[in-house]
């Protein structure tokens, strides 16, 4: 990613957290492509239910359906937005031929933030898949009506709007911080509070516990159709929802989103990264992918091996530079 002013740097993205429906693809969309594995192990450095397990099971719905995969086996370690379960990885998957995990921007972000001796450095690349847009929400019962009504409340008193979101120094984080120093304020000021999945956050939302939260727009998804939360904004260069606006044309110039894709261990030979590479593109070309990507509103950001390593020397570049700025790093 090419540094940027930290309002207008670009985080890809990709999460979400709503059910897998195995069901309602189009009957063209069952081609079956080369059993890559007998048997995948996918590692999930999160709890059940959030954004990257919810990736993990929709690649095992595909994968299993188009041939590419006989049988898969999951793993969640959660805490501290992946800084947990990472070294766990790193150490036992260590040149396993059938072992991936699904990570993303997020763990760039925790891992610096919790100054973590194991990173996304310590993992091999493999490709990234999927690019999420965030929304900021408040609860349906919330004195806050719109955008600007919260901008004024962090303008005022920062400390004093609690904003749940994912794990600290991850993206939700870093968007309320950019949020505050568009105001004037330093993002030290803010009152972040984080949560290991989208279920615990959107209680304590829903629950008052917090006066606003940020996520995956897909997260909240359900909720703001059934009239349970108020969606402000998102922030994405162009609109999720045709009825909420971007913080763009809020008039606040932030672009970010929240991308997701595969790693494998370190320690694996160049043919294994490859057969690993074969797989993640052969999923991305199925048409019951691409149908799960309009299901899911997810962003099809697909990029493999070598572009996807470059990328993410980039992006891990951009992050730190964007959490010292905002004095989260």
């Amino acid at each position: 990613m090419t540094p940027r002013p930290a309002s207008r740097r670009r985080f890809l993205a990709g999460a979400a957290a709503l059910p897998f429906l195995s069901a309602g693809f189009p009957a063209g969309a069952r081609a079956q492509g080369t059993q890559r594995y007998a048997s995948l192990n996918i590692f999930i450095p999160a709890a059940p239910g959030g954004g990257w397990d919810s990736l993990g099971r929709a690649i095992e719905q595909v994968a299993r359906q188009g041939g590419l995969v006989g049988a898969m086996q999951f793993e969640n370690v959660g805490g501290a937005g992946g800084a947990v379960g990472l070294p766990r990885f790193v150490a036992q998957r260590r040149g396993r031929p059938d072992a991936l995990m699904v990570a993303g921007a997020v763990m760039v972000g925790s891992t610096i933030t919790n100054k973590s001796p194991v990173g996304v450095r310590d993992v091999t690349p493999i490709a990234r898949l999927t690019d999420e847009t965030l929304a900021v929400v408040v609860p349906a019962s919330s004195e806050i009506r719109d955008l600007k009504g919260l901008m004024d409340a962090l303008r005022a008193n920062p400390g004093g709007v609690a904003v749940g979101g994912g794990s600290a120094g991850g993206m939700d984080h870093i968007l309320l911080g950019q949020l505050i120093k568009s105001v004037g304020r330093n993002a030290r000021e803010g009152s972040y509070v984080a949560f290991a999945g989208g279920g615990p956050a959107q209680a304590a939302i829903l629950g008052g516990q917090v006066k606003a939260g940020i996520s995956g727009f897909s997260e909240f998804a359900e909720q703001i159709k059934a009239g349970r939360m108020r969606a402000l904004a998102t922030s994405g260069a162009t609109r999720t929802d045709p009825a909420v606006p971007t913080l763009r044309e809020s008039g606040i110039d932030i672009v970010m989103g929240n991308w997701r894709g595969l790693f494998a261990p370190p320690g694996i030979s160049a043919d294994i990264r490859a057969n690993h590479i074969r797989f993640a593109t052969e999923l991305h070309a199925l048409p019951a992918w691409k149908s799960l990507l309009e299901t899911r509103g997810w962003e099809d950001a697909f990029m493999e091996g070598g572009a996807f390593e470059e990328f993410l020397k980039r992006d891990l570049e951009a992050t730190a530079a964007v959490l010292r700025e905002i004095g989260l790093a």
